[in-house]
């Protein structure tokens, strides 16, 4: 559906920043007086936002078997379901336009990816986490 939508091209888009927001699934800024907040997605090709997002559904009752999955359990619990659906659509839209921009194979970073990547973050979440449940840790 993704090339079918783009015509498989991706050099008609210099970013893949670009191609979300054609797609719709880029964020959209509203700043007023330099106040900036979010405002919902972009408008977009709506064939492929739905799709897309639909794609997403499906990852989100995949429970943490792969980073997209992973990544939207952790939005789900902080944003909720609809932007967490839009945030894993971009997600899925930015790696695919890699994947044919450079002809290259998708590369799973695994659930544990962000945990992987900062260990030492990780480590102090869990031992606050464990104070407020009332435990003493110690590393």
């Amino acid at each position: 559906m993704i090339i079918a939508e783009t015509g498989g091209d991706m050099s008609r888009f210099p970013s893949a920043a670009h191609l979300a927001a054609w797609a719709g699934v880029a964020p959209a800024i509203y700043e007023s007086a330099g106040k900036r907040s979010p405002a919902g997605a972009r408008h977009g090709n709506k064939w492929l936002n739905h799709m897309l997002v639909e794609a997403a559904g499906s990852v989100a009752r995949m429970k943490g078997a792969n980073y997209l999955s992973a990544q939207h359990a952790r939005l789900t619990a902080r944003r909720g379901m609809g932007r967490a659906q839009v945030a894993v659509a971009h997600s899925i839209l930015v790696s695919t336009y890699y994947m044919l921009r450079d002809d290259e194979p998708y590369q799973e970073l695994g659930a544990d990816w962000l945990a992987r990547r900062n260990d030492e973050a990780h480590t102090r979440r869990l031992i606050a986490q464990l104070e407020r449940l009332g435990h003493t840790a110690h590393v």
